[in-house]
């Protein structure tokens, strides 16, 4: 019986696989990129899906973890830096596809560390950025330009975009999971009220908001480590002052 349950996720994970593959193939035939950016967010979609899935029928596994970061080399890993490189980073020379393959080699060493350290029963906060958010905002910024200018620009931004999402995906930065289904804990509730507003926001503007509302949960991850760091550091400097002030009363 429980084979036969790890069959309807991995049903969503295929399903992911294939958007990620139809956004290489979108690409590859140099047609509209928002096309190949669009899959790219219906493949995270999908991969949203296979978990809840995963759980609802009690079908999580370690092979569908395997299965499910797989799929996720190819909608995550290959398809945006595929996408940047064949609609933007061509235009550098040696340095678009170095570039795009940084992309590539830390989004799979972020799956390669959540294989290892992933809970079937129990998850807790995401350990470094999580590739689909990062594939997601590549996309959405595609997205983005495309709504603004009718086509990518904002080139040094770009870089600068692409290296920090690598940089965080490899990091140990703590990210907020979604909320779970037990409304009498305070931090569900808000967390429901973000994701809530979040997607009213989305209805009412996708094109232009989606970018935006993904890049501040990326960054809401940057703000709790200089904040937690700044407590740190104060709290450090408070002892030591009460050290020093305990040895001149000595």
């Amino acid at each position: 019986m429980t084979a036969y349950r790890q069959i309807f996720p991995g049903i969503f994970t295929m399903g992911n696989m294939f958007c990620g593959f139809a956004a290489i193939l979108v690409c590859v035939k140099g047609e509209n990129p928002t096309e190949a950016a669009w899959l790219i967010i219906l493949a995270a979609f999908f991969d949203f899906l296979d978990g809840i899935v995963a759980r609802l029928s009690k079908g999580a596994s370690s092979f569908g973890v395997q299965l499910d970061s797989l799929a996720d080399v190819v909608s995550f890993a290959v398809a945006p830096a595929v996408l940047l490189y064949s609609f933007k980073l061509v235009e550098f020379g040696n340095w678009g596809w170095i570039l795009g393959f940084t992309f590539i080699m830390a989004g799979t060493f972020r799956l390669a560390r959540y294989n290892l350290t992933a809970k079937i029963e129990e998850k807790g906060n995401f350990l470094g950025l999580p590739i689909p958010v990062a594939a997601v905002a590549i996309a959405s910024f595609v997205i983005f330009c495309d709504h603004f200018w009718g086509k990518i620009t904002l080139d040094r931004f770009l870089w600068i975009m692409v290296i920090l999402f690598s940089a965080l995906m490899v990091s140990t930065i703590e990210y907020e999971t979604m909320p779970k289904f037990d409304f009498r804990v305070r931090r569900n509730r808000i967390k429901v009220l973000i994701i809530l507003g979040a997607g009213l926001l989305l209805m009412v503007q996708t094109r232009a908001l989606m970018f935006p509302l993904v890049a501040i949960y990326i960054l809401s991850g940057v703000y709790k480590l200089v904040v937690g760091l700044i407590e740190k550091t104060g709290l450090n400097g408070d002892d030591k002052a009460g050290d020093i002030l305990k040895k001149d009363i000595k």
